[in-house]
């Protein structure tokens, strides 16, 4: 090994330096799309991009209008989020297949975000401005509404509405995620991802999944009460559904029922014949077209009192920085919005990566997934991630490049110049629909819960542990609790691991553990244990007692047995002697004593410790020591070299590593025969010592 300073030295010069080739490099690592977009097969991959392309654009319009609902903010936000978020990631992206856009389990963390500041700077969170009654149970009831009149707040100079309050907080929001995920790039932080499991992120979206069901409900049902703040929304919110019931608006609980039963139909269909359909059904977009026409000519609003999206303007509003006054107040909340955001869409890329045959750079995705919350926050975006959904949809309809995000991009800009005007009588209980149906796949994984059980008790309950910690305490806390169960769990299960008794195969040098395998013979005189753990401070004692149990030999307990023994011996030896003169007798049953145990060697078979601390090389030690005591050697085999560097930093081999060789060997075969040998020479010696004698 270099020394580090040399290593330093090297990386500092390498760095500083400029070179043409390295500022190529340097543009094409950032911006991939010039690496590969000068090699773009036309023929070959353009009909694939723009199919995939449109087909997802059409899917991004109604899901853009929708989870407005979820983020708290005007649907034409959704639109703009879509298109930003797909031009910036065709430039920056490396995955040839991620659709990243609006996600519903995004919005509805920005949205709960949005409604606690919305509900905090005085606005009534009533999409009609109504005051919300006595018949809603909400636990922040104590501040005082502007009713009567518009009620504003000062931002950045200007007077700032609730709808522009509330965008101005989702960008916000959204900019310091971008922020937590470009400095997580650079500082190389992407390992935090490792310790959201595959079990507690499936916990946290079918809580989050509840969650979203919950907050949607009414919609349906065409009640008008404003979101709960704080936890236990889900409990909070079906209480308020079922004290407010009286008032279902009968309009929208059956346009409600139509657009689900037609919504799931389509899915039905679309999975029952998917061999057969080329390109998926757009449901959505069909529902929803149908839904605006007949709110429109039927006047639904105006004779029925059913809510309606409202005006959403065509083209794009002025660019406006995020308030960083704002900033202060949600600079925790981006915090797991940014590692949500980029867990999801890093596992997606290399994912798909795999099953196509090529390679992501995981450190790049992050980059781009934050710069497509940065950039959009100016253009009031809210935050945006991977999503599963539209990534098997662009996956299955031929997408080959990231130019089919380019064509859903202007699939989303053709609406946005042109067709959303044409949205305003669209109902929201019609977009709560489509949301409801689209989390179809996340609630379905409730039948797996007998298979997770099967599969790993451990990990069923991290994932029983976290969906209802999200579903009933709230989404923030809900994937906290879920990360520290979690490792609690691993860290449980390392402190109280399993110490195997192994046995010889058939007279080879394979030894399996005796519990699990039949035919083994246990070696003669030899115990053969393996621990299957790191060995470190926390779970030393645990290595011990298990150790004791399975020798049956506890090397202090026996130390102490036999000087009691050889007291008692001396004693009846000095007896004897006084009585007939023998002076032998006492050694004679010493030795004796010290002949009680049916083994002379331990053998640690150390291939399943993948490290140790200095606690656990002091355990080692003093193991070695204590069973020497008792002429009991204990032996390493199959050690890894972190272990085998521990432990030489800590003498366990003596001065010099003088005793290496006759403590630690290559394979646990080696061991017991080095065991055996010893213990054969050492008896021949004793024979010829007593024969001389």
């Amino acid at each position: 090994r270099q020394p580090a300073v040399s290593v330093l030295k090297y990386k500092l010069k390498r760095g500083v330096t400029c070179s043409v080739p390295k500022v190529r490099s340097t543009l094409t690592g950032f911006f991939p799309v010039l690496r590969w977009l000068p090699k773009y097969k036309l023929r070959e991959y353009v009909w694939g991009d723009v199919m995939s392309g449109m087909i997802i654009g059409i899917i991004l319009v109604p899901q853009a209008i929708a989870y407005c609902l979820l983020a708290g903010v005007e649907p034409i936000y959704g639109l703009y989020t879509s298109f930003y978020a797909n031009i910036i990631y065709f430039l920056m992206g490396t995955s040839r297949h991620v659709s990243v856009g609006i996600f519903s389990l995004m919005s509805l963390m920005v949205g709960q975000v949005v409604d606690r500041e919305v509900f905090l700077a005085g606005f009534d969170l009533n999409e009609d401005s109504k005051p919300s009654g006595p018949d809603v149970l909400n636990g922040s009831m104590d501040i005082n509404f502007t009713v009567g009149q518009l009620h504003s707040v000062e931002l950045m100079g200007l007077q700032c509405s609730k709808e522009c309050y509330a965008i101005s907080i989702a960008a916000a929001v959204t900019f310091l995620a971008g922020v937590y995920q470009v400095m997580m790039a650079v500082f190389r932080l992407g390992f935090v991802s490792v310790y959201l499991s595959a079990p507690m992120l499936d916990g946290f979206a079918t809580g989050a999944s509840f969650t979203i069901l919950t907050v949607q409900a009414k919609y349906l049902l065409g009640l008008k009460f404003p979101r709960h703040q704080g936890y236990g929304i889900v409990i909070i919110t079906w209480i308020n559904i079922f004290t407010n019931i009286h008032k279902t608006n009968l309009c929208d609980l059956i346009t409600s029922a139509i657009c689900i039963s037609i919504l799931v139909a389509g899915k039905e269909i679309q999975e029952h014949y998917k061999d057969r359909l080329k390109i998926p059904l757009p449901t959505e977009l069909v529902v929803m077209a149908g839904a605006t026409l007949a709110s429109h000519f039927g006047q639904l609003n105006s004779h029925y009192d059913s809510s309606i999206s409202g005006h959403i303007p065509t083209g794009f509003i002025p660019p406006r920085q995020p308030s960083f006054s704002l900033m202060s107040q949600v600079a925790l909340d981006a915090i797991p919005l940014a590692v949500i955001s980029f867990a999801f869409t890093v596992s997606l890329s290399e994912m798909f990566a795999k099953k196509n045959g090529y390679t992501v750079r995981p450190n790049q995705e992050m980059l781009a997934i934050g710069f497509c919350n940065i950039i959009p926050s100016s253009f009031h975006c809210f935050t945006t991630s991977a999503a599963l959904a539209k990534t098997m949809v662009k996956d299955s309809t031929g997408c080959q490049t990231q130019v089919s995000s380019l064509i859903s991009a202007l699939v989303v800009l053709f609406v946005l110049l042109f067709l959303a005007p044409f949205f305003y009588s669209l109902q929201k209980c019609v977009l709560a629909c489509i949301i409801i149906v689209s989390l179809r796949g996340a609630l379905r994984k409730l039948k797996d819960i007998p298979a997770k059980c099967c599969a790993g008790q451990n990990d069923a309950i991290v994932w029983l542990v976290t969906m209802s910690a999200t579903a009933l305490i709230s989404v923030e806390l809900g994937i906290l609790i879920g990360i520290v169960f979690s490792m609690s769990c691993f860290i449980f299960k390392t402190q109280k691991p399993k110490v195997s008794l192994l046995g010889q195969a058939n007279d080879t040098a394979l030894y399996e553990d005796v519990s699990e395998y039949k035919n083994l013979m246990l070696p003669p005189r030899v115990h053969v244990l393996r621990f299957q753990a790191p060995l470190y401070y926390a779970n030393k004692d645990s290595f011990l007692k298990s150790l004791y149990k399975a020798v049956g030999v506890e090397p202090f307990l026996e130390i102490t047995k036999r000087r009691k023994a050889e007291k008692k011996a001396k004693e009846m030896s000095i007896k004897q002697a006084k009585a007939n003169g023998n002076k032998n007798d006492g050694e004679v049953i010493t030795v004796l004593v010290k002949r009680e145990l049916g083994f002379h060697t331990i053998v640690l078979d150390c291939s399943a410790i993948p490290f140790m601390d200095s606690t656990g090389m002091a355990t080692f030690k003093a193991l070695v020591k204590e069973y020497k005591e008792i002429g009991v050697s204990v032996l390493l085999a199959s050690c890894n070299t972190s272990v085998i560097d521990t432990l030489q930093k800590g003498q366990f081999f003596g001065k010099n590593n003088e005793d290496m060789s006759s403590l630690l060997f290559h394979t646990v075969h080696a061991a017991v025969l080095h065991a055996r040998n010893t213990s054969a020479a050492a008896e021949k010696n004793m024979a010829v010592l007593r024969g001389s004698n």
